[in-house]
């Protein structure tokens, strides 16, 4: 006799037109659970009547927040926008998932640290002190989500985010690789550059602990505050030279990437130091394992370039 096929339950993404939000329509889902991604047309977080409409539209079993106002240095000059986003969208969702009786994942960042008062990896307990008006808004967006939603949340925080899909550092070396002669990129900034596919995976894994049908997968649910990220650490110049090496034979040519400090590169949002974050706590509660950032970047190599030469060549 055949086994019933399980109900589809739906998981709704907001932000599905950032880079997060592309990864999780297409990440490897548990049976019975079905992504569906809301972009800011037709899921706008900043408007709590459009959020109560889709949740109730929708009937999701979990709601993840991916969307993010991140123009981190334009932020200092228009912090209504960043906070609309980084701080009500967060909110709106959070008080909409409580009178649903739904789980929120909502996706944060590592600068809610100062980035400069330790050396070592930032753990989930640290104390937060943002230093920009972008930092600030996403911790203010934690913080409204852990008082709306205080029993039934997960907060990500990542760093160095690149996929694919969206801008993102990966393709800005790969554009100036083309254009310039030289590159130069700052080498007293470390953190973990990681795959916006990593990012869907631990929340797809997440997801499917919170809603297991069976109870001993369903108890594994931990509500609270987490790190992801890429691992190994390095620093924006590392970084920026595994991306230049790595698309040399492509590209066609590989320019030097030159190392300069933060203080040669002024922006008017102060940057972190140190944005390495520790992952222990998730490994440790969900067995979710840092991704391997530089087989990422091979793979999302391999996607964007070899589409780019298959497109020029049938043009």
């Amino acid at each position: 006799m055949a086994e019933a096929a399980l109900p589809i339950r739906t998981v709704l993404v907001f932000g599905a037109g950032g880079q997060v939000g592309f990864e999780l329509l297409r990440a490897a889902w548990t049976p019975g659970l079905r992504p569906v991604g809301l972009t800011r047309a037709a899921g706008d977080v900043t408007d709590p009547a459009a959020v109560a409409a889709a949740i109730a539209a929708h009937r999701p079993a979990l709601v993840v927040n991916a969307s993010a106002y991140t123009a981190v240095d334009k932020a200092e000059s228009e912090p209504e926008p960043a906070f609309a986003v980084n701080r009500h969208g967060p909110a709106n969702l959070a008080r909409a998932c409580a009178d649903a009786g739904v789980p929120l994942i909502h996706i944060s960042t590592d600068y809610v640290f100062d980035g400069a008062s330790k050396a070592t990896p930032w753990r989930e307990d640290d104390p937060v002190a943002p230093q920009g008006v972008y930092a600030a808004s996403k911790l203010a967006g934690e913080e409204a989500v852990r008082d709306l939603l205080p029993a039934d949340h997960v907060i990500l925080r990542t760093a160095w985010v690149f996929g694919a899909h969206g801008h993102n550092f990966v393709k800005t070396m790969l554009r100036l690789a083309r254009e310039r002669d030289e590159l130069r990129v700052v080498a007293d900034q470390r953190g973990c550059p990681t795959p916006a596919a990593g990012i869907a995976d631990a929340i797809a894994a997440i997801a499917r602990l919170r809603l297991a049908p069976a109870p001993a997968e369903a108890h594994r649910w931990t509500p609270g505050t987490f790190h992801y990220a890429g691992a190994p650490a390095t620093s924006w110049h590392g970084f920026a030279e595994r991306i230049v090496d790595r698309a040399a034979e492509r590209i066609g040519r590989r320019p030097p990437v030159r190392a300069i400090a933060t203080a040669d590169f002024p922006t008017p949002a102060k940057r972190p130091a140190n944005s390495v974050l520790d992952t222990a706590l998730i490994t440790r509660t969900y067995g979710i394992a840092p991704a391997d950032w530089e087989a990422a970047l091979d793979r999302m190599l391999d996607e964007i370039l070899d589409h780019s030469q298959t497109v020029r060549a049938g043009a």
